[in-house]
């Protein structure tokens, strides 16, 4: 079931996806490692610093003028975009590893 939650009514989609969450539950479990930090109901500033060299920053600004954007515009562009690869790339690697586990026994 891992990897996707498909449905043709609500119901059946809301079943799916409790088993999902019970496979990622057992799968912490397994390897002993602790649950992610719940973050529901949590208020996020929209605000943090972060610290890249000047000369990063001369490249972020540079190509933020090309593509006619603010520096923090781009740098979100540029942040969002990153944030949808990483977050697809880590959840394809962590349910590959897992599966090829779970095809050893």
């Amino acid at each position: 079931m891992l990897g996707g939650v498909h449905g043709d009514d609500e119901s059946e989609v809301y079943r799916e996806l409790c088993q999902v969450v019970e496979e990622w539950l057992d799968i912490y479990k397994q390897d002993e490692d602790p649950l992610p930090a719940e973050t529901a109901g949590k208020e996020y500033s929209s605000r943090f610093v972060l610290r890249v060299g000047k000369d990063l920053q001369r490249e972020l600004a540079i190509n933020a003028f090309r593509h006619g954007e603010s520096l923090n515009t781009h740098c979100i562009n540029l942040l969002r975009e990153a944030q949808v690869h990483y977050g697809e790339n880590k959840q394809v690697k962590h349910i590959s590893a897992k599966t090829r586990s779970s095809r050893a026994y």
